[in-house]
């Protein structure tokens, strides 16, 4: 029989969605603090000095819940579903620091968390955890472009011990993040954002979600009218195991793949869709993914 905890942190820790800016071994087999692939083209591209929005949304769908060795935890009727609207706001300083454009921003998701097992149900909707840091951006030429910053995910959403549906993780995780961009019109375009989290203590379950690193990446082929098509996905590998009471199966593991789309205009409009397939996945829920971005300038 499953053990309680499983079943308790697996669907809590469906919240992920504090977004940077989420079963690790992640208390209990749940999910990380970071939605895994949520950026895609662009995201080591640091736009012009002003104040810039960017609009993060998608679902989330869970099925399953894999232990260490990728079998599947038999958790009747589980099933997990999260909606997210997330607004991000880049203000991109005319300052340079250490070479780079410095930058700040802040970023505050919306949920709504569905989720039921064993013949229970939760809904319920909300801010998350927001994420906020400094970053500096670099411009190598027309096409190479990188960011490096640190995030900054507080624990502003709703959390009760043992209830489901939670929208928060209780815990504070610093996020050290670099991302890198190679676009041009027409020809080859990839990206990659890579970043480890710090994870600290939930103080209420005394529990302590193990460190990871994990990486989003997009490669796809530009076709000189502002479309670029191809693959994307994640990559994530936790390196230290929890430690406490509700303290997960294993290091976690877990891939993405699938297909990419990105639009773009002169004029700083960016849209961006992807789905992704986990694949590969131990110590965490098993799922899909619908993710989009849309970039607007002031």
């Amino acid at each position: 029989m499953v053990k309680t905890k499983y079943l308790t942190c697996a669907l809590s820790c469906a919240a992920l969605v504090g977004l940077s800016y989420n079963a690790h071994a992640i208390e209990g087999n749940g999910l990380p603090i970071y939605p895994d692939g949520l950026e895609s083209y662009m995201s080591g591209a640091l736009p012009g000095p002003g104040v810039h929005l960017l609009m993060y949304g998608g679902t989330m769908r869970y099925n399953s819940v894999r232990d260490r060795h990728g079998d599947k935890i038999p958790v009747p009727d589980f099933k997990v579903e999260v909606g997210m609207v997330a607004p991000r706001v880049v203000w991109v300083t005319p300052q340079q620091v250490a070479g780079g454009q410095l930058a700040f921003h802040a970023l505050f998701p919306l949920l709504t968390v569905k989720e039921q097992a064993m013949g229970m149900s939760k809904r319920r909707s909300g801010l998350g955890d927001i994420a906020f840091g400094p970053a500096l951006g670099y411009h190598f030429s027309d096409a190479a472009h990188a960011v490096i910053g640190v995030d900054f995910v507080a624990p502003t959403g709703r959390y009760k011990k043992g209830e489901m549906a939670n929208l928060g993780r209780n815990y504070w995780t610093i996020q050290p993040a670099a991302a890198f961009t190679y676009t041009q019109p027409k020809g080859v375009n990839f990206d990659i954002k890579a970043m480890v989290d710090f994870n600290m203590n939930n103080s209420d379950t005394h529990t302590r979600t193990g460190h990871a690193i994990h990486a989003d990446y997009a490669l796809g082929y530009g076709f000189g009218n502002g479309w670029v098509a191809g693959i994307g996905g994640y990559a994530y590998q936790q390196f230290k195991k929890d430690s406490g009471p509700l303290a997960g199966d294993g290091k976690a593991r877990a891939f993405g793949i699938g297909p990419t789309l990105r639009y773009a205009n002169p004029n700083g409009w960016l849209f961006t869709a992807k789905w992704q397939q986990d694949v590969g996945v131990r110590s965490r829920p098993k799922g899909h993914q619908f993710l989009v971005k849309a970039a607007i300038p002031f």
